[in-house]
């Protein structure tokens, strides 16, 4: 085969075009005229990429480089804000200890406050904090640390058939799950009656639960995750769980159960409302000038909702913790249930109340154990709403020094 390139052809410093971007400063072989339209039949020009030149011997390829700044445009650039992955990344971590201190770490409060309220027989009403936090780390210390965790997956497990059941009957009724911002009191009388219907339901698995959370550890064997379900339904089917004659029926458990879940969603979500108009209120979106600011103005979107939650849950468990410690009373009744001694921490006790409903709890209450009888372990709430801001704190503190330094 007869070879079609040229004598004078070598490679070497052939340029189909000239590029004035990347041509400066390299020198490099020229054709002449006639053999540049001999060459164009078969040559073609090769892709302007950058580093990728045909050079001659010993020179070496320029390294990419972007175009050079106008003058003075150094001094209208605007600093670069945090990446959006790390702002995702900072509002799931915020949203996370949130919830792991509300569910987690909060949980032998809600433990040793729910074995204070149905304690009858306690002389200290744990109304400071102080004695709280004593006669619990008395419990952990004769029983383990697992003594003030009992019964945590039963609370998980309650709030999935309380979301799962809300879902289901607004998905197969007109009753709305959500108010919108131009409501009416039909809207709101539908949605109310909506978390009625999603109590009832829960009611029976919720009694099992708090069983598991104030059963004494002594006598208690390990009960599985699940167990919480077999024993609502079997609370439901009236089999499968001893029970004495003081057993209150379901139908009178409804009204302290409904009353007390109804008014805690009324009053947390007007406090929540209320608090987050304020803290907006007070200090307005501002559109982020540098890297600082831009810090702050991601903060002030997460952490006004947090502090609004946590304002709204206390509130609500304040104003209704009477009604709570009669609706426990009446729960734990004729359920066989031993709890621990919460004056000292070192025995346990048999529950043995005989309530005939609501109206005769409130009176047998005010009656034997007077007025502060309605809050006892209320110092426990103050340990816990405590703990709550101290990570709230925390958490925005490391995750604006994380942010400051991305």
């Amino acid at each position: 085969m007869t070879s079609r390139r040229p004598d004078n052809f070598d490679g070497l410093g052939y340029r189909g075009r000239e590029d004035t971007a990347f041509s400066g400063g390299y020198s490099g072989r020229s054709f002449n005229n006639s053999s540049s339209v001999d060459l164009q039949n078969w040559v073609t020009t090769p892709p302007d990429i950058p580093g990728s030149r045909n050079l001659h011997f010993d020179d070496r390829t320029p390294p990419f480089e972007a175009a050079p700044a106008a003058p003075g445009a150094q001094d209208t650039l605007p600093t670069a804000p945090p990446s959006e992955q790390l702002n995702r990344f900072a509002g799931f971590g915020i949203g996370l200890a949130s919830l792991f201190t509300e569910n987690v770490l909060a949980h032998p409060c809600i433990v040793f406050r729910r074995q204070c309220q149905v304690n009858y027989h306690a002389r200290c009403y744990h109304l400071s904090p102080l004695t709280a936090v004593s006669v619990m780390y008395n419990v952990t210390k004769s029983q383990g640390p697992k003594a003030l965790w009992k019964g945590m997956g039963s609370t998980f497990v309650v709030q999935g058939v309380t979301l799962g059941t809300e879902g289901i009957i607004s998905e197969c009724t007109p009753l709305p799950r959500e108010l919108s911002h131009k409501w009416n009191p039909k809207q709101v009388i539908g949605h109310l009656v909506l978390k009625g219907l999603t109590y009832v339901v829960a009611m029976p698995f919720y009694s099992a639960s708090l069983i598991e959370t104030v059963q004494s550890e002594i006598i208690r064997d390990n009960p599985g995750i699940l167990d919480c379900v077999k024993e609502g339904v079997g609370r439901v089917m009236g089999m499968g769980i001893p029970h004495s004659k003081r057993l209150l029926p379901l139908w009178g458990l409804m009204l302290p159960t409904v009353l007390h879940g109804v008014l805690h969603y009324v009053v947390s979500s007007t406090v929540q409302k209320l608090v987050l108009f304020l803290l907006r209120r007070r200090s307005p979106a501002k559109q982020p000038v540098d890297g600082s600011e831009t810090v702050q103005t991601m903060l002030d979107a997460y952490f006004p909702e947090l502090m609004a939650s946590f304002v709204a849950s206390l509130c609500a468990d304040v104003l209704l913790y009477p009604l709570e410690t009669v609706m426990h009373r009446l729960h734990i009744q004729g359920t066989r249930t031993i709890i621990d001694n919460t004056d000292l921490g070192f025995e346990v006790l048999p529950i043995n109340t005989q309530y005939e409903g609501i109206r005769d709890c409130v009176n047998v209450i005010r009656r034997e154990e007077g007025a502060l009888g309605f809050y006892k372990g209320f110092g426990s709430i103050v340990v816990q709403y405590s703990l709550h801001a101290a990570v709230l704190q925390i958490t925005k503190v490391i995750y604006s020094t994380l942010l400051k330094n991305a």
